[in-house]
């Protein structure tokens, strides 16, 4: 098995790094849930999520390595480097041309934890810049993220590089069980319906095509759209753990000759209980194409949303907005009931291409 990345990051003395493997899976799980917990006390991260990324079909979009200590008395043989256990993680997904995400994690009570960091983020410019190379672009955007006044995380990307660019709210809305069949119908000329399925369970091709467009198409005038191939869509809704088609909506709008057009879409996911709070659905996407606005398709969209986590006995529905949107979509969840639970802070970092260093001749090095 090889357990080493080809172009390892270049850490402070005592420490060394691997890749992932199974085992490592919950030690990551507690590494994320402390970053998590600066931003909500309530905070939960699924291990299945994390071994998605880890260990499994998620990993191949990344590029990551776990940190454990160089100066272990057992050896420095592959089991022994396996058996420790990491004090930090640090991945880069190659999200899409020209966009990085980087999620880090280095254990809160580590002494020299900032030196360690600052060496991750160094690697992670290495790595973001032959992403960047592979997809041919000249540059590639790093995106981070930090809850707000977490020294912790802040200062190593503010020595980085990184710039805070933006800032995302948490939204939480309560749900009423009678609201699995109160909440208004759409406006005239406006439809929503869930994402067709096969007998099999598995979508209607066409419609995963519709909610890729919608989406695509929705978001073109956000400062942070990338394009995303359908291809790179439907491998990211594969590697997901258990994608609930279930959960996916179209909204459909009446052409001047009849026809029905889709206008928007959809896309969200069961969201665990608290130690406070039930299950709920958390809504990963929403999306209104520009030739559908001010038709009350956001409105179509959520209420249908809302009307399912009420019908499966759900407490909630969450979201997340960027607070400086350009449609203020955040003041239309707050006029249907959202209310903000906490926030995220987004920080960029732009990194150029960089040259490979397997062809071989001096200035490629």
């Amino acid at each position: 098995m090889i357990i080493s990345d080809p172009f390892p990051p270049a850490l402070p003395s005592g420490w060394t790094s691997r890749l992932p493997c199974e085992t490592d899976v919950p030690v990551v799980a507690r590494l994320l849930l402390a970053d998590a917990r600066e931003e909500s006390p309530s905070a939960v991260v699924e291990e299945d999520q994390v071994a998605s990324r880890l260990v499994g079909l998620r990993s191949w979009s990344r590029r990551q390595v776990v940190i454990v200590p160089d100066d272990d008395p057992a050896g420095t043989d592959e089991a022994s480097l396996l058996s420790r256990e990491p004090v930090a993680w640090v991945a880069l997904e190659d999200r899409a041309a020209g966009r990085t995400n980087v999620q880090w994690s280095v254990r809160r009570d580590l002494p020299g934890r900032e030196e360690l960091a600052d060496a991750l983020l160094a690697w992670a410019d290495a790595v973001g810049g032959s992403f960047a190379r592979h997809r041919g672009v000249q540059d590639t955007n790093l995106t981070a993220d930090s809850a707000p006044d977490d020294a912790g995380r802040e200062g190593p990307l503010r020595r980085a590089g990184y710039e805070h660019v933006r800032t995302w709210l948490h939204m939480e809305r309560p749900v009423d069980p009678a609201e699995a069949t109160s909440l208004p119908a759409p406006r005239e000329g406006v439809r929503v319906r869930q994402v067709q399925t096969h007998a099999s369970g598995l979508p209607v091709a066409h419609d995963v095509r519709t909610v890729h467009r919608m989406l695509e198409e929705s978001f073109e005038d956000h400062f942070n759209s990338y394009r995303e191939s359908f291809a790179e869509f439907a491998a990211r809704l594969v590697e997901g753990p258990g994608t609930q088609w279930d959960h996916w909506w179209i909204a459909e709008v009446l052409d001047e000759d009849g026809t029905w057009l889709p206008g928007g879409g959809l896309v969200a996911d069961s969201m665990p209980a608290t130690a406070d709070k039930g299950e709920g659905t958390y809504l990963e996407y929403v999306g209104v194409h520009r030739s559908a606005r001010g038709r009350g398709v956001a409105k179509a969209l959520l209420h249908a949303a809302i009307a399912d986590a009420a019908a499966r006995g759900r407490t909630r529905v969450g979201l997340e907005v960027d607070a400086q949107s350009p449609t203020g979509a955040d003041g239309l969840y707050r006029s249907m009931g959202w209310e903000t639970a906490s926030s995220t802070e987004a920080w960029h970092r732009t990194v150029p291409a960089l040259p490979s260093r397997l062809v071989g001749d001096d200035e490629n090095r």
